[in-house]
């Protein structure tokens, strides 16, 4: 084939020819389709209530018959209301940072964690690792799906794994510097961190011996990309993914740098219209939509993820055949991602309203120095108000608290007078975000 197998993981998967292509995935969905019909009560009776039995599903050009599935369907079924296999049969959860107080968890069979891993090694291959690379991945460990899923990649590929973990950043230097760590992973903001702690100790980019980095789990700008390489001397990488799909490794970056490869081969993406639900062709703007194909614990059919993006089979140069998706354009609700974390302003809304603050609120969003910042401008009532300084900074450390329990994350609080917000007629502006993706 003259493919030069180095640069992939499973060249005859990644490189398969799009028809070859086509016939996997739809051998996959017909038997995933029964797979969820049989086995998930709850995504069985979402298609008896539109109609659609089992005998409709022939192909996968019958996808859009399928009902699709939500967020808000995750947190109605939770905890067991979407597993495909028995509580005996699964071997780890993973979890979402939590909305509203309500965590999506995702269930995973041995299988499913190994496809996981597979996805990975494939995204570190793709950055240019081998099993001679030393992969420090600097993602959170834990319910948080990057440490585990990044760290099980590299294993599978046979790269020393050095799991740090994120935080205690001058540990994180002494290791990159130390074990002579080729390959970091982490958030791009905790990567950009990392890089002006190391410019601060006075190193430069030929005192490390990284090479490259694989950031994800955040929206990030080229220009973001283009100081993260000037400072440490890498090729930066972006990779996509969700708790509720596996985590990271959905899709990755290529050398060429021109979107995301999706994994085909576990995957059918879709492209919709959010407000219709109608299919685009590939090349529009629209909602990002996922089946899973090999899923087994926790399978999902037509997952709306709501992030904003489009699909391209152009030929990549990098030889991969899978489909690619460009860097996300933005959300279709309003979740915000700050620091890899979830957010949403109405996780910030019960907080308050349950500490007996008023809906009058503002959330503020930023880079500073290449790191999220968070800052929520919150009225007090009348009778809350007060010049007494003491009292004030007690409150806004009270939420303070009350933020980071919910969020995971802390957010700098500042209490004003009542009425001091701007009210709007229409739809009130509750979140400026001034960060540039």
């Amino acid at each position: 084939m003259g493919i030069d197998e180095k640069r992939y993981f499973q060249p005859e998967i990644e490189c398969m020819p799009h028809d070859e292509i086509e016939k996997l995935q739809n051998e996959k969905f017909l038997k995933q389709v029964r797979h969820v019909w049989e086995d998930v009560p709850y995504y069985r009776n979402k298609m008896q209530e539109k109609g659609v039995t089992l005998d409709d599903i022939k192909s996968k050009d019958d996808l859009y018959k399928l009902p699709f599935l939500t967020k808000d369907d995750l947190r109605k079924a939770y905890p067991y209301g979407l597993m495909g296999k028995p509580l005996k049969d699964c071997v780890r959860i993973q979890s979402t940072s939590g909305t509203t107080g309500q965590r999506v968890v995702a269930f995973y069979t041995m299988h499913d964690i190994q496809i996981w891993e597979t996805m990975c090694a494939r995204a570190i291959v793709a950055a240019g690792g081998t099993n001679e690379d030393v992969v420090q991945v600097s993602y959170g460990y834990g319910l948080f799906t990057g440490g585990p899923g990044l760290n099980g990649g590299s294993h599978m590929l046979g790269s020393l794994t050095i799991p740090t973990s994120s935080g205690n950043t001058d540990r994180q230097i002494m290791f990159i510097k130390d074990l002579s760590a080729t390959i970091l992973c982490c958030t791009p903001s905790y990567a950009a961190f990392i890089g002006e702690r190391m410019k601060e100790m006075g190193m430069k980019p030929e005192d490390i011996p990284l090479k490259a980095g694989i950031f994800g789990a955040e929206a990030w700008s080229e220009d973001m990309r283009r100081d993260i390489e000037k400072t440490m001397g890498i090729k930066a990488y972006d990779i996509y993914g969700l708790t509720e799909l596996c985590g990271p490794g959905v899709s990755f970056e290529c050398s060429d740098q021109h979107g995301m490869h999706i994994n085909e081969d576990y995957f059918i993406a879709e492209i919709i219209d959010p407000k219709t639900g109608e299919v685009l062709p590939d090349g529009s703007l629209g909602e990002l939509v996922f089946t899973t194909l090999d899923k087994e614990a926790f399978p999902l059919l037509r997952y709306r993820t709501r992030d904003i993006c489009s699909l391209t089979r152009e030929k990549c140069p990098c030889g991969r055949t899978h489909i690619r998706m460009t860097r996300l354009k933005g959300r279709s609700d309003d979740m915000l991602i700050i620091r890899g974390v979830n957010v949403f302003p109405s996780q910030i809304e019960t907080v308050l309203l349950n500490k007996g603050y008023p809906a009058n609120y503002q959330i503020i969003v930023d880079r500073v120095n290449n790191t999220d910042t968070l800052d929520v401008h919150v009225e007090m009532t009348p009778e809350m108000f007060t010049d007494n300084l003491g009292e004030v900074t007690q409150r806004q450390k009270d939420l303070v608290d009350g933020l980071r329990s919910m969020l995971g994350l802390t957010a700098k609080v500042t209490l004003v007078a009542p009425k001091t917000i701007v009210r709007s007629e229409g739809k009130a502006v509750r979140v400026i975000d001034k960060r540039k993706f």
